[in-house]
């Protein structure tokens, strides 16, 4: 009998089975994929270096995939994205092969990428490679916009802690005394 590789081995082929049995309805993905397509245009729009990359790859599909989730992305004459017409062929197929949603959290956690199998244009592959390495969310501006400076101050230190000592447990080390996840 072969012993499970992590202590949450039970729950993820809990959540593989029941998963692979309960799918979304098409028109709640396609909120979703709408929603998630907002959010990045969002934070692309903080940064013109990266829209000016993708301004360079207006019309070209990006399929991004992961287990049963499919996302086609097609790049805008404004620099931004959308979702792909229905049926567009991609020219780059970005596909996470880690199927286990605790271990692509974990890898996340670390501040690795995934491991992803890459089929197409290489030249777009890189574009996209400099996005996900360049451009990043600012919470702290845009909770600011909403609450003020000080308070979104606040909660992003207190929100970068959380995340170091989510970190140290992802990679296995054992939490400082204390109670402060701050380097020494």
């Amino acid at each position: 009998m072969a012993t499970p590789s992590s202590p949450f081995s039970f729950v993820e082929d809990l959540l593989n089975r029941v998963g692979s049995k309960l799918q979304p309805p098409a028109w709640a993905v396609h909120e979703i994929q709408h929603r998630a397509v907002l959010f990045l245009n969002h934070v692309l729009q903080q940064e013109p270096e990266a829209q000016q990359r993708l301004l360079r790859q207006q019309g070209r599909v990006v399929r991004f995939q992961w287990r049963a989730v499919t996302m086609d992305l097609v790049g805008t004459p404004a620099g931004l994205l959308d979702l792909a017409p229905a049926g567009a062929v991609p020219d780059l197929t970005l596909t996470v092969t880690e199927t286990s949603p605790f271990s692509v959290a974990r890898a996340t956690l670390k501040g690795d990428k995934p491991a992803v199998r890459i089929v197409g244009d290489v030249q777009l592959a890189a574009e996209v490679n400099w996005l996900v390495d360049h451009v990043r969310w600012d919470v702290e501006d845009d909770l600011a916009r909403l609450i003020g400076d000080v308070p979104a101050h606040t909660l992003g230190t207190a929100a970068r802690r959380v995340a170091a000592a989510l970190r140290q447990f992802a990679e296995g080390r054992p939490a400082r005394g204390g109670g402060s996840a701050s380097a020494e």
